[in-house]
């Protein structure tokens, strides 16, 4: 992960101090990248869920976000025309949305 995907998520966290409350981060396969990726603050992890810890974050991951996240680069992104998660992975060419996407401008992540 990033420094800019931290500050991104210790921003986000300011709103939810409870000591279980962590971020959710959800990686989908779809999108216009090839997969989609959705966030939401949470009170503590849902069943299945790893709680992923780095840099003092509490972070909540499904199985296949932790499979889709395996070996890649979480960074976070804001333009005047992209914001979101870009995750990469390493040999992996950068692919982005094009205007007008309904989702989150994410880069190509996928290690099939």
């Amino acid at each position: 992960m990033t420094p800019t995907a931290e500050m991104f998520i210790r921003r986000m966290m300011r709103f939810n101090a409870a000591a279980q409350a962590g971020f959710r981060l959800r990686v989908r396969s779809g999108g216009c990248s090839g997969l989609a990726v959705s966030f939401d603050l949470a009170t503590g992890p849902e069943p299945g869920e790893v709680v992923w810890e780095q840099a003092g974050l509490r972070i909540f991951l499904d199985a296949e976000s932790r499979f889709l996240l395996n070996g890649a680069k979480v960074d976070f992104q804001e333009t005047r025309s992209d914001t979101g998660f870009v995750i990469t992975t390493e040999g992996q060419s950068p692919q982005s949305c094009g205007s007008g996407s309904a989702f989150i401008p994410v880069q190509i992540l996928t290690q099939r």
